[in-house]
């Protein structure tokens, strides 16, 4: 390994599975899900019963009880996810001495403070608009996700902000390795957050018909590449990272969890919401995660999919996969059990990657009971697969036409 590679060297996430990547883990590997009913979630909303989905995956453990009321209540649930996790990675980390103008951070959202928008509107409409939060701005902006977290760790080698819909999380850990290898930063704190669950995006995302109807079978909604797929499960969470270079890493003991070997991103120039059909996008950014790597398609042993459960999405994904990377790597796809975290998914399914590559082991994908005839690959269920694991990658798309790609090795 280059004094200059990069590496990850802690891991934090709080998610539908629970608080921590511990549970996060153990939960994917025990085929356990994080869907549920969210009528809680709903509160008086007066056209609920007009909603087709009722189902989500809100984190198991709320945030604002990690932080502690009077410092939550100044921030966005979004911000407050991203900043426990990124807590848990700094501790993971071994808090590294580092300086604050050697360190950066860039934390990616795709909607970032909805939910204090929603809010405060509901304020303003019916108590007037002196009664609107002055933290509103601070708690609703996309940034203040990362900015918290470069105040509390003094992050001084730039504060970044990725909004790339369901691929932020992971374009943010791209952009982190970037940073690296360009000089910047010796240490990036990356990944993704969010916090969307509310009526209107349900709503919206129901309009457009991409979300499960499943109410009555929260756990078995979310199906990635089974035949009776009919939407994806919409959750929330956040997972961030602490990215080193090798040789600042290795001068402090730190021991590395994996190796961030490679990176690609792409566009697809096609359509604002759907992917384009041959997803030659896709497979642009696999290729690109191979070559930034120096490696081979036949040096890939596992990639984790971005599988939302989607009718076209999987499909056109598994094709994709096929002809990028050829018809022996084994699949997984996290969605099935935790739903789609939409900003933040990218960045846990790179957690969850980047612990198949350090234990060698591939978690199942929950609910495949009747593979799509059109997923001509093999997708571990059932049990986790022990199986030797050279390079894995993980691949997050979002609407937009955003690709990314993350490849890992070893440490």
């Amino acid at each position: 390994m280059g004094a200059d590679d990069v590496v990850i060297t802690g891991l934090g996430a709080t998610t539908p599975l629970g608080g921590d990547v511990d549970s996060l883990w153990q939960g994917m590997l025990e085929g356990r899900s994080g869907v549920r009913r969210i009528d809680d979630l709903l509160g008086g909303y007066a056209h609920r019963e007009e909603l087709p989905t009722l189902i989500g995956a809100p984190m198991a453990v709320s945030p604002d009880t990690v932080l502690g009321r009077v410092p939550a209540r100044r921030m966005d649930r979004c911000q407050q996810a991203a900043l426990v996790a990124a807590r848990q990675a700094w501790a993971d980390a071994g808090t590294p001495g580092v300086d604050g103008e050697r360190l950066a951070v860039v934390i990616g959202t795709g909607i970032g403070g909805v939910t204090t928008l929603l809010e405060q509107d509901d304020v303003i409409e019916e108590k007037g608009p002196r009664r609107v939060s002055p933290l509103t701005v601070p708690m609703l902006m996309p940034n203040g996700a990362a900015a918290w977290i470069s105040i509390e760790l003094g992050a001084r080698a730039g504060v970044y902000t990725t909004s790339a819909a369901c691929a932020s999380g992971a374009e943010a850990i791209a952009q982190g390795a970037r940073l690296i290898r360009s000089g910047e930063a010796d240490v990036v704190v990356a990944g993704g957050a969010e916090a969307c669950i509310a009526p209107i995006t349900l709503a919206g995302f129901a309009q457009s018909r991409t979300l499960s109807k499943r109410n009555d079978e929260p756990e078995r909604a979310s199906r990635p590449f089974d035949v009776d797929r009919d939407g994806f499960v919409l959750g929330e969470g956040a997972g961030v990272v602490v990215l080193e270079r090798a040789g600042f890493a290795a001068a402090r003991g730190a021991r590395p969890v994996a190796r961030l070997a490679g990176f690609g991103i792409t566009a697809d120039a096609y359509h604002i919401t759907g992917p384009e059909p041959s997803g030659e996008g896709q497979i642009r950014a696999i290729r690109a995660a191979l070559r930034t790597a120096g490696l081979t398609a036949g040096d890939v042993d596992h990639l984790n999919c971005h599988a939302t459960s989607t009718v076209v999405g999987d499909a056109g994904e598994a094709v994709a996969i096929r002809t990028a990377l050829g018809d022996d790597v084994v699949l997984t796809a996290p969605k099935g059990a935790i739903g789609h975290l939409v900003g933040a998914a990218g960045a846990v399914e790179s957690i969850i990657t980047m612990l198949s590559v350090a234990e060698q082991v591939i978690p199942p994908t929950l609910n495949l009971e009747t593979k799509d005839p059109a997923v001509r690959l093999d997708v571990v269920t059932g049990e986790p697969r022990k199986q030797a694991i050279g390079a894995a990658i993980c691949s997050s798309f979002g609407f937009g036409g955003q690709n990314v790609s993350l490849l890992f090795t070893p440490a």
